[in-house]
């Protein structure tokens, strides 16, 4: 008959340190992207209404394009993104922009309405750029020798101008 001996669990003393250093750095890491996808989210939004606003105000009888361009600007700057600069302009697609750099496009277009007979009408264009450096998961992913770089948030908003 085999006897218990209590010095047989000696073998796995160090077993929940071992486990909680293989396991803490990945939990660490999700818990971490949740967070930087949260931000980056959130400066989704303004961005959307900083687009938004820029168009609500450049259908305005008494506003140009230039002063819809910088509500867009001020709203993104006051919305809490960190901008250091904010291009007025054409806003590219991609490229063109540093980290942390917004920019902010109001032009008119007229577009044709396909109905019999065809109508013309004006429309205010705002786009909004930003390029958003992720906080958390980029150093993380530079010391495995990764890179998440930035990701461009765009938005487009367009509304029809009434005629005054």
């Amino acid at each position: 008959m085999e006897t218990l001996n209590p010095d047989r669990r000696r073998g796995e003393r160090g077993q929940a340190i071992v486990e909680l250093a293989l396991t803490l750095p990945l939990l660490l890491l999700v818990v971490l992207g949740v967070f930087d996808f949260g931000l980056m989210f959130e400066r989704f939004e303004v961005v959307t209404n900083a687009a938004r606003e820029g168009a609500r105000l450049g259908v305005l009888p008494d506003y140009t394009t230039a002063q819809a361009e910088t509500h867009a600007g001020n709203y993104l700057t006051f919305g809490g993104v960190p901008t250091t600069t904010i291009v007025h302009g054409s806003c590219p697609a991609s490229g063109g922009l540093t980290p942390g750099q917004g920019c902010t496009s109001v032009t008119q277009e007229t577009i044709t309405l396909s109905t019999t007979p065809a109508k013309t009408v004006n429309v205010i264009v705002s786009t909004v750029s930003y390029d958003h450096e992720h906080v958390f998961v980029g150093p993380i992913a530079q010391l495995f020798g990764g890179s998440f770089g930035t990701t461009r948030l765009r938005a487009v908003s367009k509304m029809r101008k009434e005629a005054s």
